[in-house]
């Protein structure tokens, strides 16, 4: 019913429900997600109990603690998020809602991340606009690749482009193998995608830990490289029959 701009882009087209995904991707997703985050805990350990320390010295001087309602208000925000995901109408509503009880309640908020979210936003309504426009070309360059070439090409890709994208670009190209279409997404979710609007996380993180980055970048070069091993994991663990 809901789930990543790069499943959105595919699951309608090709009839995937949520069952499906769980059977076919989430599991391994969650393995390598397990396994990365074991090993990112292993070998930065220290550094996080260190800025857990740091953060708890720094927050708990005038801090105060969060009503319990506002809590559940919040929660209740998110399950109607994924209730009205389709309602536009409804959706925008509930939006401008939430800005206001945001608004109204600011010494419990943190600063609401919108313009990064609208990037986000205004990206994938290029893609779908202008999208449909790319078929007379992806078609033949699609299907002239087999499952485990479409696989590592789309891993490439989308490191350094959008995984969206490439998904929805796939879900025109009419003809193509089940095997094909789960190698195109797997592909895809395992590059992830490294831009700062390819996924909806990326512009988040940034604007959260721009501060610890010299000159508030962050270096493209040394996140690629930073991202090699835990892509080899997820590479691996997609690669599971």
């Amino acid at each position: 019913s809901y789930a990543a701009p790069p499943v959105l882009m595919v699951a309608q087209a090709w009839g995937w429900d949520s069952a499906f995904m769980l059977k076919t991707f989430g599991w391994k997703a969650a393995l390598a997600v397990t396994i990365n985050a074991v090993l990112v805990t292993m070998v930065f350990g220290r550094q996080l109990l260190k800025l857990d320390r740091e953060g708890s010295a720094q927050g708990d001087e005038g801090q105060q603690p969060v009503p319990l309602a506002l809590v559940l208000t919040h929660l209740a925000f998110l399950v109607m998020v994924v209730v009205l995901a389709h309602h536009p109408v409804l959706f925008i509503g509930l939006f401008l809602f939430f800005m206001g009880v945001v608004t109204a309640y600011g010494r419990h908020q943190d600063r609401l991340i919108l313009r990064e979210g609208l990037l986000v936003g205004f990206f994938l309504a290029g893609l779908v606009v202008l999208g449909g426009q790319q078929q007379w070309w992806l078609k033949p360059v699609l299907t002239s690749l087999s499952s485990d070439a479409v696989f590592w090409g789309a891993m490439g890709l989308t490191a350094f482009t959008d995984n969206a994208a490439l998904t929805y670009l796939g879900s025109l190209v009419d003809g193509l193998s089940p095997e094909f279409k789960v190698a195109l997404v797997a592909g895809a979710v395992t590059g992830g995608g490294m831009t700062v609007i390819a996924n909806a996380p990326n512009p988040a993180g940034v604007a959260i830990l721009r501060r610890y980055f010299d000159h508030g970048a962050v270096n493209p070069g040394i996140l690629a490289l930073a991202a090699a091993i835990p892509t080899f994991v997820a590479a691996m663990a997609f690669q599971l029959p």
